[in-house]
């Protein structure tokens, strides 16, 4: 008797530390991002592309070329309700006062600069596929805006999901950077797929979840139930069977062929995507009618 329960406090400390072990933040390559610069100019493409005004700037809040991003919006889902942080420039609030490897950490790989993993609410799992570079432009472009002293409010999330620790374990099992769509042989392919599976991060809408909130690849965009929005369509080629060029003009102009308009979350989305340049808008329609392949 004696002997099973000394093997059985063996495993239980053998366990919790494998589970710290495997559960632990690790962070991008430091050397990587040691000699690169950021261009504002470049990271205001990347911005719009990831849509961070449409989360981090207040409720209500008109689209501005120059966003006050000091959080404040609530996103119910079935483990809590999260609340957008202040990501301006403001040192004492927001995220001035970041490095770049910090920010690099953020964005890539959900961690936080004391060293806790962020809700993937926060989309990292799809902006780890970001170039290194896109990634320095976005901070300098956001280190331009203006500043806020907003405090950033707590999430409302219950036990379990309360312990971030145990997002490690979430993110071995749900944060790759592996592509979706494999064959992407031509340049504005392999621009679609960036921006879609990237930076737009479309899937977090488009594609449905399992019991853990991991997303449904072998579903991909074939469209989801988000809590606060209801249904949101599929966007796959035999959900959505517009053309390429009525897929491209509705994000430009968030007009359907039938002459419907977008509504809802979309409309944040066509104010984002209005604001690049139409060959993007063009590969992104590309990349959603090559899912048939």
């Amino acid at each position: 008797m004696v002997a099973l329960v000394r093997w059985s406090i063996f495993l239980l400390i053998a366990g919790l530390g494998a589970f710290y072990v495997l559960t632990m933040p690790r962070g991008v390559d430091e050397a990587r991002f040691a000699g690169l610069t950021g261009d504002a100019n470049r990271g205001a493409s990347a911005f719009h592309a990831a849509g961070c005004a449409s989360c981090h700037t207040a409720p209500k809040t008109d689209f501005s070329t120059e966003p006050v991003l000091e959080g404040g919006r609530q996103f119910p889902s079935d483990f809590g309700t999260f609340i957008a942080p202040n990501i301006s420039p403001s040192t004492t609030q927001g995220i001035g006062g970041w490095s770049l490897v910090e920010f690099a950490n953020a964005v890539k790989r959900g961690i936080s600069p004391d060293g806790a993993h962020y809700y993937p609410v926060f989309p990292y799992t799809a902006y780890a596929r970001m170039a290194d570079q896109d990634i320095a432009d976005l901070k300098a472009f956001i280190d331009a805006l203006p500043a806020s002293d907003t405090p950033s409010q707590a999430h409302d999330v219950g036990f379990p999901f309360s312990i971030r620790r145990t997002l490690g374990a979430w993110k071995i099992l749900f944060a790759g950077t592996d592509w979706v769509l494999q064959d992407a042989d031509t340049p504005e392919l392999i621009r679609g797929r960036y921006l879609v599976e990237a930076q737009a991060h479309c899937a977090e809408c488009h594609t449905p979840r399992n019991v853990l909130g991991g997303l449904k690849t072998d579903a991909w965009m074939t469209g989801a139930v988000v809590p606060g929005e209801g249904k949101v369509p599929g966007i796959d080629p035999t959900s959505l069977d517009w053309a390429e060029k009525d897929i491209a003009f509705y994000l430009e102009t968030g007009f359907t062929p039938d002459f419907d308009s977008s509504g809802g979350a979309m409309v944040h989305v066509i104010e984002n995507m209005s604001q690049l340049p139409a060959e993007d808008r063009e590969a992104i329609a590309a990349y959603l009618k090559a899912l048939a392949k």
